[in-house]
């Protein structure tokens, strides 16, 4: 079997859907395929089984890449704003939990079924499960030797994604098929990622499983302040998995575990008022009592306030205000939510997403090198990259 499209891409997640969307409003023939059988995966899992698809304040500076501006243009062309208006069209009613992230009221198939539906009214041709064997150029643009088939197209989608999330599918494809045709590849790394610790810390982040505090965490000029989670493993929580898509192995993260409190200045005025109050108490009424209990155990500081000196005090405040720890790793692509790293903008046109040295070839979403803070940032990456790129496929 042979046919000859438009457009075919390669990945039904997030950014091909956008991307087959647009490109079959414009009345381009597309063909859009995916190794799996269950596609968009990444959508309903996320927020909890409620999607997390957008954030009302995406804007550059919530990106990450080794081009900070290449997804300026992208995002401009199609906002939050713009999806937002999409997804009011279909009913689907939403919420913003915090910080501008927006969820559905109900489930994250309400969006996937949203996309299906308007990519079928576009006249998108969807054909899954759908293996790629090989790709080669020919003169009227790329032939795609599949499972299904070799066909032609004279323009090429890769929208695969990156390495997180194996389970659902995650695979190098994106990255291979770029180097296939000459494109660099930013190395790829997990990001917004559990960090993982051994030795001692490792030990007391096991006691402390399941307790969470309100904290800011420093990564050389990157602060956080969200929440963290101490685990069997070490540390997540939205603070942690923030500083992670930064954080470069062998280096010190800081962590305040009391942002509001100078702990030090609250210690030496519990300690004039009330002498003979155990530090570990004291220290409870800022910080949950087993964590407070831990840090005094660990620094050797207990006792009453009264019979601590004010340098024995520091010390302990510089535990809670100033804790530097060293990550060992992370825990990887299998928890990771995103992939840090992949197709190195450089090669790519922030205004099409094609790439400057093949025409006709075009990367999108995750597989590219801009990876978005928490909390809806990818996913608006997606719409925008796909957007972009379905303007002129």
């Amino acid at each position: 079997m042979f046919h000859s499209y438009d457009v075919i891409i390669i990945g039904a997640g997030a950014a091909g859907l956008m991307c087959a969307i647009q490109a079959g409003k414009r009345g381009r023939r597309v063909w859009l395929i995916d190794h799996m059988a269950k596609i968009a995966e990444k959508i309903r899992i996320s927020g909890g089984g409620r999607c997390n698809f957008t954030n009302i304040h995406a804007h550059p500076q919530c990106y990450l890449s080794q081009n900070p501006h290449f997804c300026r243009s992208a995002l401009k062309q199609y906002t939050a704003q713009d999806f937002i208006a999409l997804v009011r069209r279909h009913g689907i009613a939403f919420h913003e939990k915090k910080l501008g992230q927006l969820f559905c009221d109900d489930s994250a198939k309400q969006i996937i079924n949203m996309l299906l539906t308007e990519a079928r009214e576009a006249g998108v041709k969807l054909e899954i499960p759908t293996r790629v064997l090989d790709i080669e150029t020919i003169q009227a643009g790329y032939q795609v030797k599949t499972s299904k088939g070799d066909h032609t197209c004279a323009s090429l989608v890769i929208a695969t994604g990156g390495l997180s999330i194996p389970k659902i599918g995650a695979s190098n494809f994106g990255y291979e098929t770029a180097k296939k045709f000459g494109l660099n590849v930013i190395r790829p790394r997990a990001g917004l990622v559990p960090l993982t610790f051994d030795g001692a810390l490792l030990e007391r982040c096991k006691m402390l499983s399941g307790l969470s505090v309100e904290a800011e965490v420093c990564y050389k000029k990157q602060v956080f302040a969200e929440g963290l989670l101490f685990t069997h493993r070490g540390l997540s929580g939205p603070s942690i998995l923030q500083i992670s898509s930064y954080w470069q192995e062998g280096e010190q993260i800081i962590v305040n575990l009391a942002p509001a409190t100078d702990i030090f200045r609250f210690l030496k005025e519990k300690k004039q008022s009330q002498p003979k109050l155990h530090v570990s108490n004291a220290l409870s009424e800022i910080l949950p009592r087993r964590l407070a209990q831990s840090i005094c155990d660990e620094q050797t500081c207990n006792g009453t306030l009264g019979s601590l000196s004010d340098s024995k005090l520091a010390v302990l405040a510089r535990a809670v205000n100033d804790w530097y720890i060293k990550p060992t790793g992370t825990e990887g692509y299998r928890t990771a939510e995103v992939t840090v790293g992949g197709v190195d903008t450089q090669e790519l046109s922030s205004q099409t997403m094609e790439a400057k040295k093949r025409p006709g070839l075009f990367f999108i979403g995750e597989v590219v090198d801009v990876t978005g803070h928490l909390g809806g940032f990818n996913f608006q990456w997606a719409w925008s990259s796909g957007y972009a790129a379905g303007l002129v496929v």
